[in-house]
């Protein structure tokens, strides 16, 4: 199954561009689905249709789904929904404070997940097209798994152990309601689907991430963090969509001209930044972007007559080599200063990197367990960490 995740500033086409895709791979004959994580769901908006709450069928190929936190957790989540209710209503919160308490933040990004996890074991798709919100959840989003079993490993199993003791004991003497084991079973669950997502996500050839953006400054500026942080967390970034391009016969009016210009001197900014990256432009700007007529000139004005399943690039921002009798982990990183890289080593089996205001935890394979840290550097835009086996 591909997974064709795009993502970029608010405002920037994305979700136009992700229905666009999605519609032309149904065309080709790809069973799609056209997934939305983005609260402001607005996926029904571009296709001109109401869309409900679970999986819907629009035509041939082409299914739809918008990821609603409040129906999952009513629907999938009816354990840990009701423990935390509890426990809030204990600590003497109304009663609806607490419903609205147990739907914790990032909820939106797990049911997303296992939709994509589900979806992977069903073989029922060949192509998801995820609608993402804008760049900062989108991080969120897609360092879960990582975050997510990382907690999990460290708290999950020291709860499990001291459970059994203190429902028997502690539990008989205080109101506090202790979690039951359908809510423990839901969290070892989770971690277990997280896993299993995770492997998908960081498989190069089969789940990308495409940036979309318009020819501005700051959307520029915001659109090269991105990337960063994408590559941070593993994440191959094979192409970048470039909508609201003005085309050249807009120029002949004084109007545009001066717009034309500076339009030129930010997509030679994009170039020189990203090449030798896939780049494609669409200078297609209906006043509404809305129906399947749209969407359909839209992707063609973008994929032309290419496939938008194809994978522009493969290659994994992560890497491992063992070279001069050392190991070394080697992490895509660009545009970052090396000055502004920390790195700690967390415990013996992992390290963590941070950049601006991202960081990543880094699971160390059993071969690297206890090693040294001898030393790490920048060479080509990669952060290379160098580790000696004792």
């Amino acid at each position: 199954m591909r997974l064709i995740i795009y993502t970029g500033k608010g405002g920037v086409g994305k979700t136009s561009t992700s229905a666009a895709t999605a519609y032309r791979l149904s065309e080709l004959g790809y069973r799609t689905i056209l997934m939305s994580t983005d609260s402001a769901h607005s996926v029904g908006d571009s296709l001109d249709i109401e869309i409900g709450k679970d999986v819907m069928t629009v035509k041939e190929n082409l299914d739809v789904l918008e990821v609603d936190v409040i129906h999952e957790m009513k629907n999938n989540w009816t354990e840990v929904q009701e423990y935390i209710s509890a426990l809030m209503l204990s600590q003497g919160m109304g009663e609806i404070s607490a419903d609205e308490m147990a739907i914790f933040p990032g909820m939106e990004m797990i049911a997303a997940l296992f939709y994509v996890n589900k979806f992977e074991k069903e073989g029922r798709y060949d192509v998801i097209v995820m609608d993402t919100a804008p760049t900062g959840e989108t991080l969120r989003l897609l360092s879960f798994p990582d975050i997510t079993n990382w907690y999990i490993d460290r708290v999950f199993g020291v709860v499990k152990r001291f459970i059994g003791l203190a429902r028997a004991t502690v539990g008989k003497m205080m109101d506090v309601p202790l979690p039951s084991k359908e809510v423990l079973d839901s969290l070892e669950i989770l971690k277990d689907n997280m896993e299993e997502v995770r492997e998908l996500m960081e498989d190069p050839k089969r789940t990308t991430v495409r940036l979309v953006l318009n020819p501005e400054r700051m959307v520029i500026k915001e659109t090269m963090r991105a990337y960063t942080y994408l590559s941070l967390f593993n994440k191959n970034v094979e192409a970048l969509i470039v909508n609201r391009v003005l085309p050249e016969e807009a120029g002949e009016g004084s109007y545009f001209k001066d717009k034309l210009e500076e339009q030129g001197r930010y997509m030679q900014m994009i170039h020189e930044a990203f090449d030798p990256m896939e780049i494609k432009t669409c200078t297609y700007m209906p006043t509404e972007m809305r129906g399947i007529d749209m969407l359909k000139d839209m992707a063609r004005e973008i994929y032309g007559d290419e496939d938008p399943c194809t994978v522009y690039a493969d290659e994994s921002p992560m890497s491992m080599f063992t070279e001069n009798g050392e190991d070394q982990i080697r992490l895509r990183m660009p545009f970052v200063d090396g000055s502004k890289v920390d790195l700690f080593r967390l415990d013996a089996n992992s390290i963590m990197v941070q950049t601006g205001s991202q960081r990543r935890t880094i699971h160390l394979p059993d071969s690297l367990v206890d090693s040294e840290i001898i030393g790490a550097g920048f060479k080509d835009d990669k952060l290379i960490i160098r580790f000696k086996r004792e």
